[in-house]
């Protein structure tokens, strides 16, 4: 039986979700998450069979590691460890060269493995790596922890120093990733490096802020690797839900919540699939995405008509296509950095990724695709029986096309580019498990066309633009009602900031001081959205 009043219900238990839960736990909230799977984690799943761990949604964990919300929460206590891979990354650009551009755990060799063809090129790689190091709390406080980020943010200022050099990174914050590796570097190596990273998001790569992508996730590479969970990335939503429950929370999976009730203006109950009514005091917070609850959850009369229209033109992330295999053995790759990699992009040059990018903007599958690779045995011994490799790859599709013809279509190609990097490849497949959009929303309903991010990262959809045009904050126009999924500021990635950010406003609004707050907010945001 669930409860049928509590201080706050959390809906979802991904990452965002529990560490919502975790935050207003810990403040003496009484709290309740309702999972609607019948396992917890959302997005953050593992499966086991036979001495194989499949990692059914995310894997490789950077933001993680570096973000300074689970990094608080000490969620090593219970039970999490982090494996890595000898090498973070490798770039395979051309199949028959067998010294690939990789991200080492020293930045020195890094250093040397990108300026192999210009030494100008590992001079920029340190420099970059120092730049990143001096600003690195700040920048992540600032990116995770406050919205708007006005603490951390002074501090990344005058961590900066003067004015000119603010502005000169605001300028390369806003740069897109093909102009950053420009300017940066002389030689492919490096640009690729960059490029591919910035392709684990889905801003084109000739836009805005998709600089910033590639900058952050190799920085964070080269700083904290591309570690994943031992055991499987469910640890991960383990270790959260161990943390969730000592704190207080109750948790309850095989819930799917059918509508949040609105009393004038305010969020007063949830309602279940089964006929249960649960009443909050104080706060829901939805780690769903934004269209579920604009459109299925809350009544249609809440939601002003702007918002209504806005909605119209949210943009999901690239629909994703997965590829989970079984091999008998290591991938006999010819780049010889990519044996001993935990990632592998395999892509070509920075130039060719502009026109991949091209091609999925534009509704054409493209022919040579770009391939984030996982080999989860290289960093964790575990995942597959002793001597075989347990390996996925993910690749996208573009807008508008997410059928399972196409994403059939998509993973033979991705097949054979893996085998021309390294050929036998395919005869060490001993099973091979496709991931298709319909099947990603199958499992998690916020999966929306098999988007894995919450929406599009390209800047007319993040800040205060994300999930539509307001302010960037978990807040909506329903008092206590908040969003705390990647839906909202931050964004996409395993990092728990959206959760924390959600709960924080929760936390503030039902203070003595949160009329102060909340009052101008909503009405603020009723105003843009009305």
């Amino acid at each position: 039986m669930l409860p049928r009043v509590v201080d706050a219900v959390v809906i979802g238990s991904g990452p965002n979700g529990l560490v919502s839960a975790i935050a207003l736990a810990d403040a003496g909230w009484d709290v309740l998450v309702v999972e609607a799977a019948d396992e917890l984690g959302g997005a953050v799943r593992s499966t086991t069979s036979d001495g194989w761990i499949s990692d059914r949604f995310s894997s490789s964990y950077p933001l993680g590691v570096a973000s300074p919300v689970l990094r608080a929460l000490e969620l090593e206590n219970f039970g999490l460890r982090w494996s890595h891979a000898p090498l973070p990354l490798a770039h395979l650009i051309d199949p028959d060269d067998e010294d690939a551009p990789a991200i080492h755990p020293d930045p020195a060799d890094t250093a040397a493995s990108i300026g192999r063809d210009h030494s100008k090129d590992g001079d920029t790689w340190l420099r970059l790596y120092q730049e990143y190091t001096n600003i690195r709390a700040p920048f992540l406080q600032s990116l995770l922890t406050s919205w708007p980020p006005v603490a951390p943010g002074l501090r990344l200022a005058r961590k900066l120093g003067s004015v000119g050099e603010l502005a000169r990174f605001a300028r390369f914050m806003a740069m897109p990733m093909h102009r950053m590796g420009q300017e940066l570097f002389e030689g492919e190596r490096g640009r690729a490096i960059l490029a591919g990273n910035a392709f684990h998001a889905d801003a084109p790569l000739t836009g805005s802020v998709s600089g910033t992508m590639g900058w952050l996730l190799a920085m964070l590479a080269q700083d904290v690797g591309f570690p994943v969970a031992q055991g499987g990335s469910g640890m991960l939503s383990s270790a959260l839900v161990r943390r969730a429950e000592r704190a207080g929370a109750l948790l309850s999976t095989g819930t799917p919540i059918t509508s949040i009730d609105v009393s004038a203006g305010q969020a007063t109950a949830v309602r279940t699939a089964s006929g249960e009514t649960i009443s909050v005091r104080r706060a829901v917070i939805a780690d769903v995405s934004a269209q579920t609850l604009y459109a299925e959850l809350l009544p249609a009369a809440s939601i002003p008509a702007g918002l209504r229209r806005d909605l119209e033109n949210f943009e999901w992330d690239y629909p994703t296509v997965k590829l989970n295999y079984r091999l008998s053995g290591p991938i006999p790759w010819r780049g010889t950095q990519a044996r001993e990699a935990g990632v592998v992009h395999l892509s070509g040059t920075a130039d060719d990724l502009v026109h991949v990018s091209a091609d999925l903007d534009t509704g054409r599958l493209p022919k040579a695709p770009f391939l984030l690779i996982g080999q989860t045995t290289k960093a964790d011994p575990s995942r597959s029986p002793e001597g075989t490799e347990a390996v996925w790859a993910y690749s996208h599709l573009p807008r508008g096309l997410a059928d399972d013809a196409d994403a059939e279509k998509l993973a033979g190609r991705m097949d054979r580019a893996i085998e021309r990097h390294a050929p036998g490849f395919l005869d060490l497949v001993v099973g091979r498990d496709l991931q298709r959009p319909s099947d990603f929303v199958r499992a998690n309903a916020s999966l929306g066309l098999g988007a894995l991010g919450g929406g599009t990262t390209q800047l007319h959809q993040q800040l205060i633009f994300r999930p539509t045009v307001g302010l960037g904050s978990p807040r909506t126009v329903i008092d206590g009602l908040y969003l705390g999924s990647s839906a909202i500021h931050p964004g996409p990635g395993v990092h728990g900031a959206c959760g924390h950010l959600a709960a924080r406003a929760a936390l503030r609004d039902a203070s003595l001081l949160g009329p102060l707050t909340r009052i101008p907010t909503t009405a603020a945001l009723r105003h843009l959205q009305r």
